[in-house]
C-alpha cells in the first residue's frame, strides 16, 4: 500500500515471509490469499508471487463520462418511481413522503463491475420523458433534461465512505472487508433548481477520485 514494492516486483518466499515476520506458515498463507483476493497479488506458476501490475481507476470526480470510455459501459438495471433516501430528498428540495423517478445503472470496466449508481428526477420533471423510460437515452441525462428546459450549469458533490450493503458487495464483487465510496451529487439548472441527484457507489479498493480547482490570483 505504501508502494515499497512496486508492480511486477516479486515478493520473497514463505519460507523467507515466516522467518522476516516471525510468524506461523498458515498465517503467512492466509496473509498471501487474503492480498491475492483482493486484487494485490499475482501467483505465476512455477515462479512465485507478484505484486500485481494493476493502477487504480483515476476518475475526474467532476466528470460524468469515465476515461478511455471504450473500456466503460454502462449496463441499465431499472427504471422506477420511489421515495428518494433523506438526503437525497434534501437535495432535490422534495416534499416529505414526495416520489421520484430513479434509474439504476451499473458501470463495467473491461467488463467488471466497479460503480452502482442511482439517479433521482423530480417527478414533475421527469414524468413522460425519457428520463421515465425503461430504456438508454440517447444522448444521455444532460441532454434530456436540457430539451425538457432544464441544462445542468452546476453541481455539488458530497463524498464519503462506509462498509456496503450485501446487495452492494455482491453487485460489485468486492472482497471482504472492503469499504466503499459513495459520492452524492446534486445537479442545478436554471435558478439553482435542483434537477438530479445521483448517488454513486464505488468500491473504495479500485478508485481515487481526481479533483481540480483553479485558483484565482490576486
Amino acid at each position: 500500500m505504501r508502494g515499497d514494492l512496486g508492480p511486477g516486483t516479486q515478493l520473497p518466499s514463505t519460507s523467507q515471509l515466516v522467518a522476516q515476520y516471525g510468524a506461523a506458515n498458515a498465517t503467512i498463507q492466509h496473509a498471501l490469499k487474503s492480498l491475492k483476493d483482493e486484487g494485490f497479488l499475482d501467483s505465476r506458476v512455477g515462479k512465485g508471487v507478484y505484486v500485481r501490475d494493476r493502477q487504480p481507476l483515476v476518475v475526474e470526480a467532476a466528470s460524468y463520462i469515465p476515461p478511455a470510455p471504450g473500456r466503460f459501459r454502462y449496463q441499465l438495471i431499472a427504471v422506477t418511481t420511489a421515495v428518494p433516501p433523506a438526503d437525497v430528498a434534501d437535495g432535490l428540495r422534495l416534499d416529505p413522503g414526495a416520489t421520484a423517478v430513479v434509474r439504476t445503472r451499473i458501470l463495467f470496466h473491461d467488463d467488471q463491475p466497479v460503480e452502482l449508481s442511482a439517479s433521482y428526477y423530480p417527478a414533475d420533471i421527469a414524468a413522460g420523458s425519457g428520463l421515465a423510460k425503461p430504456a438508454k437515452i440517447r444522448g444521455g441525462a444532460p441532454q434530456e433534461l436540457a430539451e425538457l428546459g432544464f441544462p445542468q450549469r452546476t453541481f455539488v458533490d458530497r463524498i464519503s465512505a462506509r462498509p456496503p450493503t450485501v446487495e452492494e458487495a455482491e453487485s460489485l464483487d468486492l472482497p471482504d472487508g472492503t469499504p466503499v465510496i459513495r459520492q452524492l451529487r446534486v445537479v442545478h439548472s436554471d435558478g439553482e433548481r435542483p434537477v438530479e441527484a445521483s448517488v454513486l457507489i464505488k468500491g473504495a479498493h479500485l478508485y481515487e477520485l481526481l479533483y481540480r480547482q483553479t485558483v484565482a490570483s490576486e
